[in-house]
Order: structure tokens, then sequence, then C-alpha cells
């Protein structure tokens, strides 16, 4: 079994049994968007961790196994070379299937809108070093279809 294939098991098993990430988030107390980047293949779970999840999702043990490698992080695509933008790069590789399955499942089918947008970016001081602080505010969007082929009577 492949990460790839195991997180369309994983994503198919959730919505068949009912349960949001979060719940799943919490059921091995890990942060939600980081449970659904590992769930989607990005990071490893503990032995422990990856058997809770396979008890919630009715997984084998393959999965178990599966769950606990350590993965290629990110995609394989060109990547741009400087470093402040190849960490946003890096960063929406890890964690841009989760921010998407998270939009999906507490707005509906859309997208976060970049042209109806905000962002922020600011620091806040810690002892371990500054964090950077980076916010988009972007205008949910809903995805509609319209069949153009038939005509629209006034």
């Amino acid at each position: 079994m492949t990460r790839t294939h195991l997180a369309e098991v994983i994503t198919r098993a959730r919505v068949d049994k009912g349960l949001s990430w979060a719940q799943i988030a919490e059921a091995i107390g890990k942060d939600r968007v980081w449970t659904v980047a590992a769930l989607l293949g990005q990071h490893p779970l503990s032995e422990e961790d990856a058997s809770t999840v396979a008890s919630l999702l009715d997984l084998d043990d393959d999965a178990v196994a599966v769950l606990q490698m350590v993965p290629y992080r990110g995609s394989h695509e060109a990547v741009p070379s400087d470093p402040t933008i190849y960490r946003f790069h890096e960063a929406l590789s890890l964690y841009g299937p989760a921010i998407k399955e998270l939009i999906h499942e507490e707005f509906g089918d859309g997208i976060m809108s970049a042209i109806n947008f905000r962002m922020s970016v600011q620091r806040r001081p810690d002892p371990r070093g500054d964090r950077v602080i980076v916010t988009f505010d972007g205008k949910f969007l809903d995805y509609t279809w319209n069949n153009t082929e038939q005509e629209v009577s006034p």
C-alpha cells in the first residue's frame, strides 16, 4: 500500500464513519492541521497514534505500518530558489492538501479567493527565536457550474 493510496482510503473512511478531522486529531491528541497533513501522507505517526487511527477508521495492519513510515514530503515540481519563497512553497506543499480538506469541511465545495484577499505579516517575540506570523484572509467562493450549452430563457 502506498501513502497516496492510503490517503485516499483514509479520506473515504473518515467520511463513511462521519468523523471530522478535528475528532481524529483529538483522538490522537495532535493539532488538527498537523493531523490532516499526516493522514494525507506528510508526517509519520507513532505506533500508538497509527493504531488509534486504524481503530477509528477500521484500517488494517498494513495501514498502521505505512502511517509510521517517514514520508517523502511535498511535491517534486520545480521549486523556487529564493529561500523565503521556497519556505512558503514548502509549507504549502506539506499543508496545502490539509488546508484544502479543512476549507471544504468547514465551508463546502469552493476556494479561498486571492482576489478578494487580505494578508498580514507580523513578528512575535519568542524566547526560542522570534516567530513570523503570516495570515491569509480570503473570501470564500462557492464552486458553481453553469451549463453554457443550454439557452437560458429571459
